[in-house]
């Protein structure tokens, strides 16, 4: 890559580096209409929408607590789901903004919309504003939509609780961006964190309560993928890995092999445990443990022989081994919660 000098509105250079990588150009004095849909197109890809599955874990407390298929339950976790999308898109937003400059020396991430020049940073500014007014009318439309007996009415009510949910997870993730992720560890429980939030938010918005244990899992398994996606960094930058992230330094490939033996026995050994003490299922969710099982250690095959791992979200999606595993185990786990009959 060669080297980027930016201007006073950091444009001009970023253009000729855009035909070097043969992108389009669309910084034009005059924008046309192909010109304002490419930047449309780079403001849905700021927005990472591939990243939303990450935010199936608030869907969680519903499927296990038995309501996937109560109509109010079901609405107001679709509701809490698209919330958590919006708020975590605008968390990448501002990522992207902070880390504009670092982005533009990565091997991979110099394509994204700003780092690349394609989307002007005022765009990015005025989606944050939106984003966050959008979040703001779904978690009070919450208030408009009927929910069952609220076990959480001591502590303020199954809304309210949301909606401190939601808040605890955008100010977490906004410290991660600007404090917490120059940490080391700190900067991967922060992203554990973000994940039991998400469960925390499902669980208190239908309201029910849900077995300790599966909090126990996600966070072990957000560990998991935290520690291979920084092993992935280290690999796939090498040397210049601390140029990127300064944290990297804090962080060595056999450290990194270490801790994710630990999360991955906590994760399985987490997960049997569930399905052995939980209150749902009667020990018969312990048939999905062979597919916990080998999506975990198919993980682990794509991350030490394949080198990947540095977006589980697209792993997910992408590898049809993970893929199956995790349809097969829903498929059983919903079979085993609602078809087959209950002690």
């Amino acid at each position: 890559m060669e080297n980027v000098t930016i201007n006073k509105d950091g444009q001009s250079v970023v253009e000729e580096n855009e035909q070097t990588l043969s992108t389009p150009t669309v910084e034009t004095p005059d924008p046309t209409p192909a010109s304002f849909f490419t930047r449309l197109k780079a403001l849905i890809a700021l927005m990472r929408p591939k990243q939303w599955t990450k935010n199936g874990a608030v869907f969680i407390g519903l499927v296990f607590a038995s309501e996937l298929f109560h109509l109010y339950p079901l609405i107001r976790a679709i509701v809490a789901f698209i919330a958590f999308c919006l708020v975590s898109s605008t968390i990448y937003v501002l990522n992207d903004l902070l880390d504009i400059e670092k982005d533009r020396v990565h091997p991979t991430k110099r394509f994204r919309p700003l780092a690349s020049g394609v989307l002007p940073t005022s765009w990015a500014k005025a989606t944050l504003v939106v984003l966050l007014g959008m979040c703001a009318v779904l978690t009070f439309l919450l208030f408009l939509i009927p929910s069952p007996p609220d076990i959480y009415r001591s502590l303020g009510g199954a809304n309210v609780l949301f909606a401190l949910s939601i808040a605890a997870y955008l100010v977490l993730m906004i410290l991660y961006n600007t404090h917490l992720k120059h940490i080391v560890l700190i900067d991967v429980f922060c992203i554990a964190a973000g994940f039991v939030l998400r469960i925390i938010a499902g669980t208190v918005v239908i309201p029910v309560v849900i077995s300790p244990w599966l909090y126990l899992v996600t966070c072990f398994l957000s560990l998991f993928m935290g520690f291979g996606k920084r092993r992935h960094e280290l690999v796939l930058l090498q040397g210049q890995a601390g140029s990127h992230r300064k944290i990297l330094k804090e962080y060595s490939i056999p450290m990194l092999d270490q801790m994710i033996t630990v999360v991955v026995s906590g994760t399985l050994m987490s997960y049997s445990l569930y399905t052995v003490q939980g209150q749902t299922g009667n020990h018969r969710l312990m048939i999905t443990v062979p597919f916990v099982l080998y999506g975990v250690f198919r993980y682990l095959y794509l991350v030490y022989m394949r080198m990947d791992g540095g977006s589980p979200d697209e792993i997910l999606l992408r590898d049809r081994h993970i893929l199956a595993a995790v349809l097969l185990c829903v498929i059983t786990v919903i079979t085993v919660l609602y078809l087959l009959p209950q002690p």
